[in-house]
C-alpha cells in the first residue's frame, strides 16, 4: 500500500533521509521511531507531497506521487503533530470545508461530520468557534477532517500530543479498527508505550537511513535486547556515554 523505494533529501551538503527503501502493507500500523533530527520529519513531508524528492519514489496505493499526484493524495490523509485550521469557522463548518475539497458528495458528508462529532466527543462544541477549542480539541478536529473522505492510507506525525487520556484512548480505537477496515496506518511517534501498544511494525531511522525494521520481537533480536522498546531504542540510537547516564538516572 506504501512503497518508498530509495528515497532520498538532500538539503545542500547535508543528507536528511538516505535511500530509504519500506514497503507497507494493507491493514498494518506502521511505526516510524527515531531521535530528533534523524529524518522522519523529512520523510513525512515527501509523502505527503510537502517536499520534492531529490531522488527515489514514492508511490501510494498503487500511484507513483510524482506521476499521479492527485490520485494519491486522493486516497491519503494527513494529521499533522501541530494543526493548522482556520479558526474563525466553526466545527461544522471546518468539517464541511474539508469535506468540500475531497468532494464528498454533500448528503455523505453531513452523516460523516454528525458522525465524527459524535464519536470524538464535540457534538456540543460543533457551532463554536475552532479558536474557543483547546489544543486537544482542536487535535481531534483534524483527526475527524482527515478521515471524512474515507482514505485508504493515512499518515499522522505525533497524532497524540496534548489530548487527554479519553481522546488518546479513543484514537488509539479508532486506529486499530481502520486497519480491520483495511486501511493502512503510517505513524510517527516519540512514545515507546504507543508504539509498542499499537504498531505490527517498526522502523527506526537514524541519521537518514533505517537502521533497524520489524516486528517487536525481531527489533529485540536485531538489537540483542529483550526488554522493552525503550531499551530497545536506546540501544540502538544513542551514544554509549548517554546510557550510561540515563541508567544511572534510573537508579
Amino acid at each position: 500500500m506504501i512503497q518508498l523505494e530509495h528515497l532520498s533529501k538532500r538539503f545542500g551538503a547535508f543528507t536528511a533521509v538516505d535511500d530509504l527503501n519500506l514497503n507497507i502493507t494493507e491493514g498494518e500500523i506502521f511505526g516510524f521511531l527515531g531521535p530528533n533530527g534523524a529524518g522522519k520529519t523529512t520523510t513525512i513531508r515527501m509523502m505527503m507531497g510537502l517536499l520534492r524528492p531529490t531522488t527515489g519514489r514514492i508511490i501510494l496505493g498503487g500511484h507513483d506521487l510524482a506521476v499521479a499526484p492527485l490520485a494519491a493524495k486522493a486516497i491519503s490523509a494527513f494529521v499533522p503533530d501541530r494543526p493548522y485550521i482556520y479558526e474563525k469557522l466553526t466545527g461544522r463548518e471546518f468539517l464541511s470545508f474539508v469535506g468540500g475539497l475531497y468532494q464528498v458528495p454533500s448528503d455523505q458528508c453531513q452523516v460523516r461530520i454528525e458522525e465524527s462529532l459524535n464519536f470524538f466527543s464535540l457534538v456540543d462544541w460543533g457551532d463554536e468557534l475552532v479558536e474557543s477549542y483547546s489544543h486537544g480539541m482542536k487535535q481531534r478536529l483534524v483527526v475527524a477532517s482527515a478521515l471524512l473522505h474515507d482514505p485508504k492510507i493515512i499518515v499522522v506525525d505525533e497524532p497524540m500530543v496534548g489530548m487527554d487520556p479519553i481522546g488518546a484512548r479513543l484514537f488509539k480505537g479508532l486506529l486499530r479498527s481502520l486497519t480491520l477496515k483495511g486501511k493502512t496506518i503510517f505513524m510517527s511517534t516519540h512514545s515507546m508505550e504507543v508504539a509498542e501498544e499499537l504498531c505490527d511494525r517498526i522502523g527506526i531511522i537514524l541519521g537518514g537511513k533505517i537502521i533497524a525494521l520489524g516486528t517487536l520481537d525481531e527489533l529485540q533480536r536485531q538489537a540483542g535486547s529483550g526488554s522493552g522498546l525503550e531499551n530497545i531504542f536506546l540501544k540502538l540510537t544513542a551514544a554509549p556515554d548517554m546510557v550510561d547516564v540515563i541508567e544511572a538516572l534510573r537508579a
